[in-house]
């Protein structure tokens, strides 16, 4: 019998974003941009650390701590220790969903017919 544990679904919904940080890890102090956020955590792109290693995410004046979940060559994934329910990082996620909820998509124009199957190669 295997010990196989099916991945669990997120509980939270992630968000894209674009929120310019500090990252403080043990040995260093990089910027990164966070892509997507949610209470849970974040990928943050251009700053990488090991994986399982804390570090704090430095934004408006405020320290969020996290825990490097995954790490590649530029980007690594976090995960909070204490889910986000206040403060500047938090504020940001919320103005991005609420950013989100209120755009419209994007219309796609052709100013050429419809062309189904061979007909349009001649």
């Amino acid at each position: 019998m295997t010990n196989f544990r099916a991945p669990t679904a997120r509980s939270h919904k992630r968000t894209p974003v674009s929120i310019e940080v500090m990252v403080n890890g043990v040995l260093n102090f990089v910027g990164g941009r966070i892509a997507d956020l949610s209470e849970g955590g974040a990928r943050i792109d251009g700053a990488s650390m090991p994986a399982r290693s804390r570090c704090e995410i430095h934004y408006a004046g405020e320290v969020t701590y996290a825990v490097v979940m995954w790490s590649e060559f530029d980007r690594m994934g976090v995960r909070f220790p204490y889910e986000l329910s206040h403060g500047a990082l938090y504020k940001a996620l919320e103005a991005a969903r609420r950013n989100a909820a209120t755009e419209t998509p994007p219309v796609f124009l052709s100013h050429r017919a419809p062309v189904f199957g061979r007909r349009g190669l001649n």
